[in-house]
């Protein structure tokens, strides 16, 4: 059955942070963060915990013990979150991005359709059992769309220049074509006593398709006389060598491979390998460079919000994310 974790979801899926932090200074003791002039309610960390609890209860385990170090992750994700939403908020203020609340609601309706087929008593359900309240919802579809609209801003001006397209079809050209391939069959057995037999039984005139279905362990091929077309360098090796080495329509001694004992023919010519032209491929590697470049400079961005935040950014003792060393950063 489909799960929708709402905000939970939402805390995981969050970029991670390594941000440091201090402890507590101007930080009101209902709060566990202030982000510039925001402050992060302990009540929306203790709601977005009571949702892990239910998630994990839902996976018939416990939450992790307060104190160990699943806990302390678990913890420092769903506080990185928090400030990072508030972070994204600031941000939002600052580029004249509003999320309206009928925006909320309709994007509500989406996931209510998506996810529950339109019935509300589901939906309040799923909230019930998850410990998730309407408002929390509203709040996690507005961060939501905050952050797509952000990044919406950020990449507007990406693009990927025809050169950049075309030097990475020249140098990735592998990934655009077909390797040589070949139309054989073959029969698979176990043995080789027995693979010595049907090779002499097909150099006595043996009906090669009629010993395939009745003898042959390949259960692919067998109930087609053995056929199978293959691709340069996609079986394994002692049958690849031998199945392009082969004259047409000539068989072959028995090879053993790690399957068992095969009697191979060729039943056609080698067929060329083929590139696919670059003309067919343009529109796919230009959204793939598209989305990296996205993806590069959606990153970047964090990074430098993060950055320069971080002097408005204060946690409350107990709640500053762990500092990271350049060794930790790298892993």
């Amino acid at each position: 059955m489909k799960r929708l974790r709402l905000s939970f979801l939402l805390a995981l899926v969050a970029a991670t942070l390594a941000g440091c932090g201090g402890g507590g200074g101007g930080v009101p003791g209902d709060a566990i963060a202030v982000v510039g002039s925001q402050e992060i309610a302990k009540a929306d960390f203790d709601a977005m915990l009571a949702q892990a609890r239910a998630s994990y209860k839902a996976q018939e385990r416990d939450l992790p013990k307060v104190g160990t170090p699943e806990y302390n992750t678990l913890k420092s994700q769903i506080v990185q979150y928090l400030v990072q939403r508030a972070q994204f908020e600031e941000k939002a203020e600052e580029l004249d991005i509003e999320i309206t609340d009928e925006e909320v609601d309709e994007r509500l309706d989406e996931i209510k359709k998506q996810y529950f087929d339109g019935s509300e008593e589901k939906f309040t359900d799923q909230l019930e059992s998850q410990k998730i309240t309407l408002d929390q919802v509203k709040r996690d579809i507005r961060a939501q769309m905050i952050q797509e609209r952000l990044f919406a801003k950020v990449t507007e001006g990406v693009k990927a220049t025809d050169k950049e397209v075309r030097d990475y079809y020249e140098e990735n050209k592998e990934q655009y074509g077909t390797p040589e391939s070949r139309d054989v069959r073959h029969i698979l057995v176990g043995t080789k006593v027995k693979a010595d037999d049907v090779f002499a039984q097909l150099q006595d005139g043996g009906n090669f398709a009629q010993l395939a279905k009745d003898l042959s362990k390949d259960p692919g091929s067998a109930a087609q006389g053995g056929k199978l077309t293959v691709a340069r360098g996609q079986t394994v090796p002692e049958f690849d060598k031998l199945a392009f080495e082969l004259d047409l329509n000539e068989i072959s001694e028995p090879v053993k491979t790690q399957y068992g004992w095969h009697v191979i023919q060729a039943v056609s010519a080698v067929k060329p390998a083929k590139v696919t032209p670059f003309a067919e491929v343009k529109e796919q590697i230009e959204q793939q460079l598209l989305q990296t470049k996205k993806s590069e400079a959606t990153t970047k961005w964090v990074e430098d919000v993060r950055k320069e935040l971080e002097d408005e950014t204060a946690y409350q003792v107990g709640f500053a994310p762990p500092e990271t060393t350049p060794q930790t950063a790298n892993q």
